[in-house]
């Protein structure tokens, strides 16, 4: 028993004299001066120490010393910016200032060995990095597209660079009028992608997949696509069509005419949704762009939009008989599955338009036909039995309603036998 209440008064202390010790250590911590004195400014001198609790730096352990130099632990303000003090840098000088920890292999390890440290030279091949070489101050720097106390992970919703937040944060400058004037470039980009496919998916889907503008641009090493490069850049999410484009014979013509495949087509920015109008000679069709109606392209173009129509209209009637089935109480559940088979061929025939090749497009819509038919037969099928279904009870109807007549007729008879005797 001794023994036992020995250890209990042991264990006791220890915890009582490791509770003073970190009382002790945390009553003679180094203060950080820096943020104390910054705190009782206002304005862009307030701002950083706001900003920075939320830093991603400050959520790795680094202060204001780390990228700013000086000794935070001194108070007063003329030994606090001793030998190492670098205070803010010269615009033109930020990206070799993040650089400086950026670029080191061996320092960012202890925070993130699978990081990037290329961004420095990356950004030298950029657009913005050759423009602030030439002495250009108004191109994007690090701290115009990450923020400079505020800076999140790029997978965090509030990030500058988290993926719906790109467009915007490239809009600042690129939308801006009066800032890009000197550059003699588009400032409606921003306002094209919002009505493109790409955004619908990104903003209304939260399809976080969908293209943005480092996705076709670049982000530190950021510059137009050329026109022999927009193909390629396409493809990282469209490689199917782009490998029938290159078996077309548009191919060949655009590559010596130095056109911009995708593009032409399809637009850069403004992507919209794509439509079987785009195909044939109609209005909305852009085959009629390039090609005059005497033409052999025309015509070819003209047939494929006829034979894609008629697909299409042969499984709108196969759906349509299924749909009236269905709403007549038949089962036809299988036939609807099969129908899904001819929809994804149609999706394969719609594709195929861009290799342009009639004979591809006609083999794959005959293929597609034979399912129709199928389809179509189950649904005529199904009618039929609703039609039968229907006359059947009709005619159960009609003699259930005699029998009730000739029933009632009977106990009328009956009744009137019965001499009504009182009581």
């Amino acid at each position: 028993m001794k023994a036992r209440k020995m250890r209990k008064i042991i264990n006791l202390l220890s915890i009582f004299f490791l509770a003073i010790s970190i009382f002790s250590l945390s009553l003679y911590a180094q203060k950080n001066y820096c943020i104390e004195c910054h705190q009782e400014l206002e304005d862009e001198l307030l701002a950083p120490v706001e900003t920075f609790e939320k830093d991603i730096h400050q959520q790795f352990g680094l202060s204001c010393a780390d990228c700013h130099g000086g000794n935070p632990a001194e108070e007063d303000i003329d030994l606090a910016k001793d030998k190492s003090f670098k205070g803010s840098p010269k615009r033109s000088q930020i990206p070799e200032f993040c650089a400086s920890c950026h670029s080191d292999s061996s320092y960012m390890r202890r925070f993130n060995p699978s990081i990037r440290v290329d961004q420095l030279d990356i950004y030298w091949t950029s657009e913005h990095g050759q423009l602030l070489k030439k002495g250009d101050t108004k191109v994007a720097l690090c701290t115009d597209c990450h923020a400079a106390h505020g800076i999140q992970t790029s997978t965090h919703p509030k990030s500058w660079t988290f993926p719906w937040n790109i467009p915007q944060t490239c809009s600042r400058c690129h939308s801006d009028k009066d800032y890009m004037k000197d550059y003699k470039i588009p400032t409606k980009q921003w306002d094209d992608y919002k009505e493109s496919v790409h955004a619908h998916a990104l903003f209304e889907k939260k399809d976080l997949s969908a293209p943005v503008c480092n996705d076709c641009h670049g982000n530190h090493g950021a510059t137009p696509p050329e026109i022999t490069s927009i193909a390629f850049v396409c493809r990282q999410c469209h490689p199917s069509a782009g490998e029938l484009f290159s078996q077309s014979p548009h191919k060949e013509v655009y590559d010596e005419m130095g056109i911009s495949e995708c593009e032409a087509c399809h637009g850069n920015h403004k992507i919209l949704p794509p439509s079987d109008e785009m195909l044939g000679t109609g209005e909305k069709a852009v085959c009629i762009q390039c090609h005059e109606p005497d033409s052999e392209p025309y015509q070819i173009a003209s047939q494929m939009k006829e034979k894609l129509d008629a697909f299409i209209k042969k499984i709108r009637h196969a759906e349509n008989l299924l749909e009236q089935a269905d709403r007549q109480g038949v089962e036809v559940s299988e036939p609807k599955f099969r129908l899904t088979e001819a929809n994804t061929i149609l999706i394969m025939v719609r594709n195929l338009t861009h290799s342009l090749s009639l004979v591809e497009i006609e083999e794959k819509i005959e293929e597609g036909k034979k399912v129709v038919a199928e389809v179509t037969s189950a649904g005529e099928a199904a009618l039929r039995e609703a039609k039968f279904r229907k006359k059947g009870l009709i005619i159960a109807t009609c003699f259930i309603f005699l029998l009730s007549i000739a029933l009632f007729l009977k106990i009328k008879q009956i009744t009137k036998k019965t001499p009504y005797k009182s009581a």
